[in-house]
């Protein structure tokens, strides 16, 4: 339900209404090591040279 809420926020955000567009990122990545595998993410906006991520 959070990444929904988030996907949503940055849909929204990447509307740019005014000004210098939001662009919302993705990153995802995963693995196998020795001790298992992970995975993982990030979903930011960029507007500028200001940038927020939050990490999963």
């Amino acid at each position: 339900m959070k990444k929904l809420c988030v996907l949503a926020l940055l849909a929204l955000a990447a509307c740019g209404a005014d000004g210098e567009p939001v662009q919302p990122t993705l990153n995802a990545y995963g693995g196998l090591g020795s001790s298992g595998g992970y995975v993982g993410g990030a979903v930011g906006l960029n507007k500028g040279p200001l940038g927020i991520y939050l990490g999963f």
